[in-house]
């Protein structure tokens, strides 16, 4: 799911901009590969971003939830997803449920920002696992808490992660709400709601898919790493909002 950026950081950005150290080495791993992104596209991976891997890849399929979200607005199945100066497949799927989609169809697989509005991550992982060949990659970016309205929420417990796997919880999971509302943090949300429509929002969370379900940091996602038997290749911060892992698909 795509980044919220001001407009001012939109324009720094366009001719300043930032790059994660050995991104080189990173898109060396997706060059001239054949891959799924899940909630995109994402400004990260594009000519501006800070892992510009969008350019040097040769295909890239992408799903998401609904045919209209509040990131991409309105959205049509087919050869419709455009990253960068290219064009893919757009699948309208849940994450937690590529059907349709063969086993072992991509050398690798990118999402940003939007493993935390997953209700049951492990779960979904096991899917995204499926659909990546033995030894393909994963790149998965994650808000830090440090830096984002989450900041004042615990971080969640891979044993949670673990019994949600376990229990089968679905995507209308309401557990975290509760805290979610006592604890996020709208002074530094963009989206500029008042309580009463946060609220509003976040119950509608099936609809929107807006909640942070879990909050992270990089101990969290190394255990999520093992415990999903993904081989970390590169794990780390970047700047103050983002957790970055580059991983290998072990099965």
């Amino acid at each position: 799911m795509r980044e919220f950026l001001s407009p001012v950081e939109i324009f720094f950005r366009k001719y300043f901009p930032k790059r994660m150290d050995g991104y080189k080495n990173i898109q060396v791993q997706f060059k001239s590969k054949n891959g799924i992104e899940i909630g995109g596209p994402t400004y990260s991976f594009g000519s501006r971003g800070f892992l510009p891997i969008y350019k040097v890849i040769k295909s890239l399929d992408n799903v998401n939830f609904s045919s209209n979200t509040i990131w991409e607005g309105d959205l049509t199945e087919g050869q419709h997803f455009k990253f960068g100066n290219k064009i893919g497949k757009q699948y309208i799927k849940e994450a937690n449920n590529l059907n349709g989609i063969i086993d072992s169809k991509y050398d690798f697989l990118i999402s940003s920002h939007n493993i935390e509005h997953l209700a049951n991550p492990l779960n979904t992982i096991q899917e995204w696992k499926r659909v990546v060949k033995p030894g393909g990659y994963f790149l998965f970016i994650l808000p830090n808490k440090e830096g984002t309205f989450d900041h004042k929420r615990p971080v969640t417990t891979i044993d949670h992660l673990i019994n949600d796997l376990n229990k089968k919880t679905t995507e209308d999971d309401q557990t975290h709400f509760e805290e979610v509302l006592a604890l996020h943090d709208l002074s530094i949300d963009p989206g500029g709601l008042n309580y009463e429509d946060f609220k509003q929002r976040t119950l509608k969370n099936i609809e929107n898919r807006c909640v942070h379900h879990h909050v992270f940091d990089l101990d969290l996602l190394e255990k999520i790493a093992l415990v999903s038997n993904i081989q970390i290749i590169q794990i780390e911060k970047f700047s103050k909002i983002h957790l970055v892992l580059l991983g290998k698909n072990n099965k």
